[in-house]
């Protein structure tokens, strides 16, 4: 197994910066204008106009996946420099509004905001998608079942959205409780295979639930126009070493999986309530927190099961060329996520305005 046997995409989703106020401005036009010359289909708005997101080409390997987190972040600080703007990842502000907000125009996220109310209005969150190129739906949707166990595992190793509105919220990922009041959102569910999945489908298309499966919002899915299963779990990573690592863990546990399926093993399923009550454990307390490890049917402190996790990916890691980004996760265990971090400078400071200073200056690290 090589990395050749997978593509890899990521997409990120970056707050617009007020460089005066330090809140959040709804200028995705400014950026959009000269950002769709210089980068075409790479930049895109989102349902806010304070947010922009960008996309990497397909990537071969995670080497190229970086240089293209790189060039794309690099290239987004620069237009909103040149247009008195700032840019941030992380999935929360520490103090924005949601309520003044302005939406994007355009027929989809008017069509959102008809169906979906306040829900859609609150939605001032900030994510990052994995994708994992695998052409054979059958596998995709056997990987996306496996997977599911270890997404409270990322989860606490991505947080950085410890506040809202202006409070600390005393959560570590604020931004997975404002998704889930989503519909279609959350932990998938279980499938058979990938006939049940289209069943599945073709039944809420056919009840009005939905007009197509882009509309399915779980943090694990198979992607409805690419043949890539997408990581959607994720909150955005402050720095571009931090996305590398998370991404590189998820490539490591697709191939660690599919060697399984080969030699005719599977990861052991595990009962959806259980997985969701690991989520919440993620979600409150991110890596100083406990998981169940149902097996031994006791808690464990996630830093201990994040050096089982790498110890389960070990013996892919080399073949996929990614020990260095993988290993990463230790020192993320050591200094702390992005929602570590902010919660620390703002006990420092008492200022969530510094909190934005500080999130602005990480997102540039590196580039």
């Amino acid at each position: 197994m090589d990395t050749s046997e997978f593509t890899i995409g990521i997409e990120e989703e970056y707050q617009i910066i007020d460089p005066e106020t330090r809140d959040l401005k709804s200028s995705i036009q400014e950026i959009l204008e000269e950002g769709r010359v210089t980068l075409k289909d790479q930049i895109k708005p989102e349902f806010l106009q304070s947010q922009v997101e960008i996309g990497t080409h397909v990537c071969n390997t995670m080497s190229e996946a970086r240089a293209e987190v790189t060039r794309l972040r690099r290239e987004i600080c620069r237009l909103a420099d040149k247009n008195g703007l700032w840019v941030a990842a992380a999935s929360t502000h520490p103090f924005a509004s949601w309520d003044v907000q302005k939406v994007t125009a355009g027929e989809r996220y008017t069509e959102l905001e008809e169906i979906l109310v306040d829900l859609a209005r609150q939605m001032v969150i900030f994510g990052m998608h994995v994708h994992i190129g695998i052409p054979d739906p059958e596998l995709r949707i056997d990987i996306m079942n496996q997977s599911r166990y270890f997404i409270p595992h990322l989860l606490a190793l991505s947080t950085s959205s410890p506040f809202w509105n202006g409070r600390d919220t005393g959560l570590k990922s604020y931004r997975s409780i404002q998704f889930e009041s989503m519909p279609r959102t959350g932990i998938p569910p279980f499938f058979n295979g990938w006939s049940e999945y289209q069943a599945f489908i073709e039944t809420l298309i056919a009840t009005n639930c939905i007009d197509e499966a882009t509309k399915i919002w779980w943090d694990i899915r198979p992607h409805p126009k690419f043949p890539t299963l997408e990581f959607r779990f994720a909150d955005i990573c402050t720095r571009v070493d931090e996305v590398i690592c998370l991404a590189s863990l998820v490539l490591a546990i697709v191939a660690k999986l599919i060697r399984l399926r080969r030699n005719n093993q599977s990861w052991r399923s595990y009962r959806h309530p259980l997985i969701i009550e690991n989520k919440w454990r993620a979600v409150r307390w991110g890596l100083d927190g406990k998981l169940i490890d149902f097996g031994r049917r006791r808690e464990i402190a996630v830093r201990s099961l994040m050096e089982e996790l790498l110890e389960f990916v070990d013996d892919v890691v080399d073949d996929l060329g990614i020990r260095k980004d993988v290993e990463f996760t230790r020192t993320i265990m050591e200094t702390g996520t992005s929602a570590d971090r902010q919660l620390a400078v703002y006990r420092e400071t008492g200022d969530l305005k510094k909190v934005v200073d500080h999130l602005v200056r990480e997102t540039r690290d590196g580039l």
